[in-house]
């Protein structure tokens, strides 16, 4: 049976699909697609049946788009998200909003949807926002954006995104109604290949059963049962009941987890440094408890807990030396002749011109420009989302959710062993030694991946898990366009168009006049 087509839609950004999966159930037709990743658009394509020649190609050489009635844009994020450097403009990548910007403006389609990270809302992102939406405004536009988890529109997965969303015609703008979240959560269980989801349907109701009433504990989790977190986090810079550290992992004393608490519950204090977790010297030890032995932190750094630390060098200025510019910079933005490592971090100039200072002091140190006046301690695993020995997060089944899946793919597992405890502590001893040391745990597939970002498990991606991770990380959660698109197309804005033409031009379109006069003002928009 032929679909009717109510609107069209260009696709830039386009990924592996999934704007254009969500806006096809919703009628809508594909006159072109933008992507420039040769995987993307090889499984776009595969996905879609769209003809590879109808690929628009690269955004920023795109000079006209086909007439449509819809744009879509999944403007690539690392501009603004949190694993970038937070750059914003200043980052080359996110000049890319300018051109979308440009070919919205050219085209002049009825409605538009833009998507993008959370960090494009943060505080310190407020000017960019402000920026981008001031340039969808002189292009004709009424838009707004809002900030939705994918996890409330029909996917186990705690995912947070921007959408920005426009009309041509203020009218329709303001018949535009967000689509309210479901009331029913699709759950992690239900997803996973190898679990009997009916086993803890009722999981409330199973733990009380059989232990009570258990009155919930406070808890930064994000799913819990009883006040029991349902995931572990394997990590030393952080503590929780369900948190395992690296000592409860090794062989340790009593004295030598004594030694790792203290660390751990006076790292992130302002005395001893600006970072978020410092440091510590052997003298900060001792203020903190006098009986501490040097040998007794030597020991954790042979067990690899600790590492030691050059924290600070004096700067050898007596060395005719010729400096590379990079060393100018970082010596430049030494006060009073001492180089203090953590203070160099949060330095936007070394950020701006990309200094790798893991890369220049080692060759300063070479020089004999540096020399070391002040050694500290601090955990070997300092890297939230590494982990621990390669594991940062195991999810019980009975959790609500998956963690954001990203293109880089994390060090997260998933175990089909319910935990049922009483308590904290027995909650984490039946973990360490059931799932654990038994190894009842494994990575997440490549099918369970699609369902987590609501494709169909079938949907065909590359066999090699580095290459289908990238994919399925970068694109969008189809169910929330699918939601929006619908509340987009109930508002009436494509019910006046009468030619939905699906003739497909080329991304080599001869210019038009109007075309010419945007051209010139293309860097500003």
């Amino acid at each position: 049976m032929k679909k009717e087509i109510k609107f069209s839609f260009i696709d830039l950004f386009s990924g592996i699909g999934g704007f254009r999966m969500a806006l096809d159930n919703n009628g809508g037709e594909c006159l072109g697609f933008s992507e420039i990743d040769k995987d993307a658009i090889e499984t776009y394509c595969r996905n879609s049946d769209e003809p590879i020649e109808n690929n628009l190609g690269d955004i920023r050489k795109i000079k006209q788009l086909p007439k449509h009635n819809l744009l879509t844009a999944g403007v690539p994020c690392q501009s603004w998200s949190i694993a970038g450097r937070n750059l914003g403009f200043d980052d080359d990548r996110g000049q890319l909003w300018n051109d979308t910007i440009f070919l919205l403006h050219q085209s002049k389609p009825d409605a538009f949807i833009f998507e993008n990270v959370k960090g494009l809302v943060d505080p310190r992102n407020k000017e960019a926002l402000k920026y981008i939406l001031e340039r969808i405004k002189e292009a004709g536009y009424h838009a707004n954006y809002y900030v939705l988890n994918s996890f409330d529109y029909g996917v186990p997965q705690n995912r947070v995104r921007i959408y920005i969303i426009g009309f041509k015609n203020k009218k329709f703008a303001n018949k535009f109604v967000l689509p309210k979240p479901l009331q029913k959560k699709i759950k992690l269980a239900s997803i996973l290949s190898d679990f009997n989801e009916q086993l803890i349907d009722k999981k409330e109701e199973v733990y009380k059963d059989l232990f009570g009433e258990i009155v919930p504990q406070k808890t930064m989790s994000l799913s819990t049962s009883n006040g029991l977190n349902d995931y572990f986090l394997f990590n030393d810079l952080r503590n929780g009941h369900s948190t395992i550290h690296s000592w409860d992992i090794l062989e340790t004393t009593e004295r030598q987890k004594s030694i790792c608490y203290l660390l751990l519950k006076n790292r992130r204090k302002s005395a001893y440094g600006n970072l978020d977790g410092n440091p510590l010297s052997l003298k900060h030890f001792q203020s903190l408890d006098p009986s501490i032995k040097k040998n007794e932190i030597e020991s954790l750094v042979d067990l690899g807990i600790f590492k030691k630390v050059n924290y600070s060098y004096s700067i050898n200025g007596n060395l005719d030396l010729e400096l590379t510019e990079n060393e100018k910079v970082i010596i430049n933005n030494c006060p009073g002749n001492i180089l203090i490592v953590d203070d160099l971090k949060t330095n936007r100039e070394l950020k701006l011109k990309k200094i790798s200072l893991s890369k220049t002091i080692p060759l300063m140190i070479e020089k004999g420009m540096l020399v070391p006046i002040e050694v500290r301690y601090d955990f070997k695993n300092t890297k939230i989302s590494t982990g621990l020995y390669g594991i940062n997060r195991i999810f019980l089944p009975t959790s609500n959710i998956f963690p954001t899946l990203v293109a880089s793919d994390t060090n997260d597992y998933v175990t089909t062993e319910v935990i049922r405890a009483k308590n904290q502590d027995e909650h984490k001893d039946l973990f360490i030694n059931e799932v654990f040391k038994n190894k009842n745990y494994r990575r997440i597939t490549k099918e369970e991946a699609c369902l987590i970002q609501g494709f169909p498990s079938d949907f065909l991606l590359p066999e090699n898990r580095a290459r289908w991770m990238k994919l399925i990380g970068n694109s969008v959660s189809v169910p929330v366009i699918d939601a929006l698109a619908k509340a987009i197309v109930e508002t009436g804005v494509f019910d006046i168009n009468s030619d939905l033409s699906s003739v497909k031009l080329k991304s080599n379109s001869v210019n038009t006049h109007e075309n010419q006069l945007l051209g010139s003002a293309r860097n500003v928009c």
